[in-house]
């Protein structure tokens, strides 16, 4: 009878908790769908292969907005996707303000692919049932590349690794500069995958295991004796040359090869060979090149908790203008990222020449951050001496407290091949730079939520003004103001200084028209107008200003209707057609 009882009840539950056939759930929880066309779990971490298969049923459930394409094949011939999110019913991908989003430029920043990952799937799956994504999609493009080093990005999770390995890309590279590549790697001593660090004890060492947090090493108090010697990550002499791990696998920065201030190997290192030297960086880069309609970018990096602007060099200096936009941004991002800090990577952090967020700004006009994902005051909610990486006593802490010592391998004898026996352990590859899996849906739900509010504030052109009148004698005069009611101009200042890309141009087109002047002015007034005297039916115009517009004003001769209109790379397309006296202002898709 109790087990009649037990089944009966369980039925009784499957029914209350199973939606009837063709409902939605029972109930839906804010912020993202409970019924997705694809159901993803985002509290675990997804490799090359599962990632391209999540990519591939994105495009494949969402073909009506979502297409997949490859950029090249890495070293190791891994495919570096390239997911467009658009709605091709409200203009061409390409013609509308468009944002960039990678990750994992470092394979080993794994947290990076998860937030981008997220970002695609949210703007699939909310749009038609949250109505800014819906906008944003209509009006916006994002072209989100998840994986910009595969290779590296598997090597981290399929070999022996720390949590700051792989950097580098995989291809070979004499990283010691002594005619070998790659000769010298990591050992995994104790075959568990995780690269740990090496101890053997000395009475004259410096270091004791912590009082509380055993697995976590500290050094001895001046007058106190030490009990061991560190001896640095796993690994032991490979090619005889007397150094341990001095030449891994790659050696290279992928995020020290683009072209703004790039510099050899012996100023920069890690910079390679020369500018774009990488396989997947040099295909990025002339997508970038080929879509000037980009007008803004998120590079997703760990750790810190850092939402990072250039310059990287204090020697390079950039347009006030710009940075104020760059300001007024990272202050969202703050409040939707709590505990991140806005830095100046030259100023807060470090000097780096040829970084990636330095060259898509300086030599692309694109208003782009680097994305530094995961705040070491996320474990306790509270500062850690402002360091980069939370302190190892608080990775430690947190390990007992909420993972139950899940975070480090404990330190075990082995024999090393030069040192004798000698103990390894400390902190697993997969703990210190990423969130534990029950804090990583939110990491990526407010990256992803700065990122869209970055994305709605790129520009975007409206027509709001439009007049024609008669002035007698067969002339008309036909006026607009053109506004961008965005946070970003249409052209950034550094692209207006350096020309990057061609400016907007207001037309007047039509096939009884003749032009006898066009002039541009920044007030409805036209007191300061500037009359063009070359092309005026092409009216060049530097830019719309965020929050601003400009007007523009012909004299013409001919017969209605004419249709004028404003073409921004960054900012979009409007055009109306415009008669005598009235006319009816609206946007048409690019």
């Amino acid at each position: 009878m109790k087990r009649l009882h037990y089944w009966i009840a369980l039925f009784v539950l499957a029914a209350a908790v199973s939606p009837a056939v063709g409902s939605e759930p029972l109930y839906q929880p804010v912020g993202a769908p409970a019924d997705p066309k694809v159901p993803v779990q985002w509290n675990r971490y997804y490799d090359y292969a599962q990632a391209t298969a999540l990519l591939q049923e994105f495009a494949a459930e969402h073909d009506e907005l979502a297409t997949l394409e490859s950029l090249g094949q890495s070293y190791g011939g891994r495919e570096v996707w390239l997911l467009t999110i658009s709605n091709p019913q409200t203009g061409p991908h390409h013609r509308k303000p468009a944002f960039w989003i990678d990750g994992g430029i470092h394979g080993n920043e794994i947290q990076s692919t998860e937030v981008t990952l997220y970002t695609a799937w949210y703007l699939l799956e909310r749009y038609g049932r949250n109505e800014f994504i819906t906008r944003l999609v209509d009006e916006r493009t994002f072209y989100i590349v998840p994986m910009l080093s595969p290779d590296a990005r598997d090597a981290h999770m399929h070999e022996p690794a720390s949590t700051h390995t792989p950097r580098t890309g995989m291809r070979p590279f004499d990283a010691d500069r002594d005619g070998l590549f790659d000769e010298d790697p990591p050992n995994d001593l104790d075959g568990d995958g995780h690269i740990t660090q090496m101890r053997v004890r000395d009475p004259n060492g410096r270091y004791i295991p912590h009082p509380k947090y055993p697995n976590v090493m500290i050094r001895a108090e001046p007058g106190e004796p030490g009990q061991y010697r560190l001896l640095g990550p796993e690994g032991y002499d490979t090619d005889g040359d007397g150094r341990i791990n001095e030449d891994p696998p790659g050696g290279y920065d992928p995020n020290r090869d683009w072209p703004w201030q790039w510099q050899p190997e012996y100023v920069q290192r890690g910079a390679g060979p020369y500018p774009l030297w990488v396989g997947p960086n040099r295909n990025a880069a002339e997508f970038i090149l080929d879509h000037p309609n980009i007008a803004a970018a998120h590079s997703h990096h760990n750790a810190a908790g850092m939402i990072v602007r250039g310059p990287g060099l204090k020697t390079d200096r950039w347009e006030p203008a710009d940075v104020a936009v760059f300001d007024a941004l990272a202050e969202r991002g703050e409040k939707v990222l709590p505990s991140y800090r806005y830095v100046k990577m030259a100023d807060d952090l470090y000097e780096g020449h040829g970084a990636e967020a330095d060259w898509l700004y300086a030599m692309r006009g694109i208003f782009a951050f680097t994305m530094e994902l995961f705040s070491p005051e996320n474990f306790f909610r509270e500062t850690d001496a402002g360091r980069f990486f939370a302190s190892e006593e608080t990775r430690a802490k947190f390990d007992r407290m909420l993972l139950f010592g899940d975070g480090f391998v404990p330190w075990r004898e082995v024999d090393h091949p030069q040192y004798g026996r000698i103990e390894v352990g400390g902190m697993k590859k997969n703990w210190g730079r990423q969130p534990p899996s029950f804090m990583l849906e939110e990491e990526c739900h407010r990256a992803m939520a700065f990122s869209l509010y970055h994305a709605d504030q790129m520009p975007q052109v409206q027509l709001q003004r439009l007049e024609a009148r008669a002035m007698g004698d067969g002339l008309f005069e036909v006026t607009a103001a053109f506004a961008n009611p965005k946070l970003m101009p249409t052209r950034a200042a550094v692209d207006v200084a350096r020309d990057i890309t061609p400016p907007d141009i207001a037309r007047i087109e039509g096939e009884d028209l003749t032009i006898v002047t066009g002039l541009g002015s920044e007030d409805q007034f036209f007191l300061d107008a500037t009359e063009q005297a070359h092309e005026p039916e092409r009216l060049r115009i530097p830019a719309i200003p965020g929050m601003g517009a400009v007007h523009v004003r012909w004299v013409v001769k001919g017969s209605p209707p004419w249709t004028v209109s404003l073409r921004s790379m960054k900012g979009g397309l409007v055009e109306q057609e415009v008669g005598l006296f009235r006319c009816k202002v609206q946007a048409s898709p690019m």
